[in-house]
């Protein structure tokens, strides 16, 4: 829930602590994470920072290495132009 209120907030550096704070309330921590990620973990703690910017490839595989997945829906506030 805590992620999925950060994505829709929908600001970037939001969503980056978010995922630091869950990575780092993991058991391994970010070094685990990274691991997982399959990213060096210098370069996580850089994307997990509030001015990082990761690309989405990076992004998807932090998401999947905290063992998670995304789901795009429709927004019903939205009107389609």
């Amino acid at each position: 829930e805590y992620l999925s209120d950060a994505l829709e907030e929908g600001d970037a550096a939001v969503i980056l602590m978010a995922l630091r704070n869950i990575a780092e309330a993991q058991e391994d921590g970010i070094t685990g994470l990274a691991t997982r990620s399959e990213l060096g973990r210098e370069s996580m703690y850089k994307m997990l920072s509030a001015k990082g910017n990761p690309k989405l490839e990076s992004f998807t595989k932090i998401i999947h290495g905290l063992g998670l997945k995304l789901k795009v829906e429709r927004d019903p506030q939205h009107v389609a132009a």
